[in-house]
């Protein structure tokens, strides 16, 4: 039946021809993009598992820096102690050249003028330690730091420094203090270098695990929402094929009411 009111031909390949442009725009935008979901429409389930995952990969990356800087921190304390460390084999040294017998009052002199000054410096690393501005050792109590290595809460390691009364004898005066003195200061210290060697190895196995899941979520959230390349030339060309032929048969279904005048002779 030739009608001229109602072209059904032309309706059709419109219909087609919308249907293979919009096709055609997805393969673009994804293509362009890199991505399958670019909007919830895509993929509205897949797209909210991936922003989970994207909210778990940034937390745990932001929890790898600060497991770095709990590496830092431990660091820069043990470097204090070290420091200390290395005053009181020096304190000692000179308390064991004192108890000689031989030694002239000018020479005791001497030797107490160093341990004093040994001291003090002992008690200006204590002091003067910090990492960004927070003091590491605190005479009163231990020093504690919570380092977060996860992207939950109370996902921490603790970093516990002992107090640092400990790292030196309370009188340092030749006759007073002991070499007994000495050995507990230096256990105390050699205890809180032990502690913050164990810690930097706690951190770093944390890096090591939060690298893992970090790499393992990604590649999760990379076959969810990243393009097929492949794929997407496939189908872009395929649309841009329909669309073509498309655009060619409604050019010629919209001739289909003009071969009614031939009718009318």
């Amino acid at each position: 039946m030739s009608v001229i009111n109602t072209n059904m031909t032309s309706l059709i390949g419109q219909q087609n021809l919308s249907k293979s442009q919009s096709s055609l725009q997805t393969s673009m935008e994804r293509l362009s993009s890199g991505l399958r979901i670019n909007s919830a429409k895509d993929d509205a389930a897949g797209q909210a598992i991936a922003n989970k995952m994207t909210a778990e990969i940034r937390g745990l990356t932001q929890a790898q820096r600060n497991a770095n800087d709990g590496i830092s921190l431990a660091q820069t304390a043990e470097g204090a102690l070290n420091q200390i460390n290395d005053n009181l084999q020096r304190m000692r040294e000179l308390t064991v050249q004192a108890e000689n017998g031989t030694n002239s009052a000018d020479d005791i002199a001497s030797i107490q003028a160093e341990i004093t000054a040994r001291s003090a410096e002992i008690d200006r690393v204590i002091d003067e330690s910090t990492f960004n501005g927070n003091a590491l050792f605190a005479d009163a109590a231990a020093t504690t730091f919570d380092i977060q290595v996860g992207s939950k809460d109370a996902q921490t390691i603790e970093i516990s420094i002992a107090q640092a009364s400990g790292f030196s004898p309370a009188d340092t005066t030749l006759g007073t203090m002991t070499l007994a003195d000495l050995d507990g200061a230096l256990s105390n210290v050699d205890e809180a270098r032990s502690g913050l060697g164990a810690i930097q190895n706690r951190l770093e196995s944390a890096i090591d695990n939060i690298s893992t899941t970090t790499t393992n979520l990604s590649a999760a959230r990379s076959r969810i929402e990243d393009a097929d390349y492949a794929v997407e030339v496939s189908n872009m060309t395929r649309a841009q094929i329909l669309q073509q032929a498309g655009t060619s048969v409604l050019a010629q279904a919209n001739q289909v009411p003009q071969s009614v005048l031939s009718l009318l002779g």
